[in-house]
């Protein structure tokens, strides 16, 4: 995809590489995210400026040449301090590909959540650049290549200790089961077998969310992937259970630092650049 110097937000994705997203952001000053999560591996450089980068309750101080990681599923944020200007670049790596690029039998969630490492910085940076070039070659091979010794360099691997309490996972379940309908907490509650302030409270503890907050952000992902596939903005809000596309388009920017619109064509340049290759 051309890179326009005017451009202040680019998503980048290939459909020869469905496995991989990548997004840039000039100015970032604008850009704040409520606490939410990806199914995705997701791996990014902050590339100038300052920034907060919050994982649980943890926050750290995110700056031009820091690297921040955030296994699947694992609630955050990231969001400017004190108007300073930043901005950064993300990539997102399927979880099922990248537990292959591991050799594992399941994905082995990754030690650190942030690195100040300036090799693993120049490298990741080359990896975008290769990536972002309209022209570039061998992307999946150095895909691979980073993803495949990223596990030596930022801790080794750790896997994620988490309260496995069953009814918990029901209440996940019947959430994403049922996620773009009007859901109460009574009605999960009573489907897990727990009572609603229990669930709300043990559920937060588990998940890093409420469990509207993981609906919604359930609903944002089913938004992400109906404008993947060119679906109207419109459809796409009704189909994802939002009042209307107003109301979509406040949500998915809270959730993506994007507008729709934004998301959408990014996603109309690629498959018109993946017809043009047939």
């Amino acid at each position: 995809m051309p890179r326009r110097p005017a451009d202040s937000h680019i998503f980048w994705r290939d459909p020869a590489l469905p496995h991989l997203e990548a997004r840039e952001v000039m100015d970032g000053r604008t850009v704040c995210y409520v606490p939410h999560s990806h199914p995705t591996f997701s791996i990014g450089a902050i590339t100038g400026g300052h920034s907060e980068y919050l994982t649980g309750d943890e926050r750290h101080a995110a700056f031009e040449g820091t690297v921040v990681l955030m296994n699947p599923e694992m609630v955050h944020a990231c969001n400017p301090v004190d108007d300073q200007p930043w901005s950064y670049r993300m990539l997102y790596a399927d979880t099922g590909w990248l537990t292959d690029v591991q050799g594992a039998a399941a994905f082995r969630p990754y030690g650190a959540v942030i690195s100040r490492d300036p090799g693993l910085y120049a490298d990741l940076m080359g990896l975008f650049d290769l990536l972002f070039d309209e022209g570039g070659t061998a992307k999946d091979a150095a895909a691979r290549a980073f993803f495949a010794g990223l596990g030596n360099r930022v801790d080794g691997t750790a896997a994620v200790v988490r309260d496995e309490h069953a009814a918990l996972s029901l209440a996940a379940d019947y959430i994403a089961l049922h996620c773009t309908r009007e859901l109460r907490v009574e009605e999960v509650a009573e489907a897990a077998g727990l009572s609603p302030s229990y669930l709300i409270r043990a559920f937060k503890a588990r998940y890093g969310l409420t469990p509207h907050a993981y609906q919604t952000n359930l609903r944002i992902r089913a938004g992400q992937e109906g404008l993947r596939k060119g679906q109207p903005i419109v459809e796409v809000a009704l189909d994802a259970g939002f009042a209307d596309q107003a109301h979509f388009q406040r949500v998915f920017k809270a959730h993506t630092a994007a507008t729709p619109g934004q998301f959408a064509q990014s996603a109309a340049r690629q498959h018109g650049e993946g017809a043009e290759r047939q």
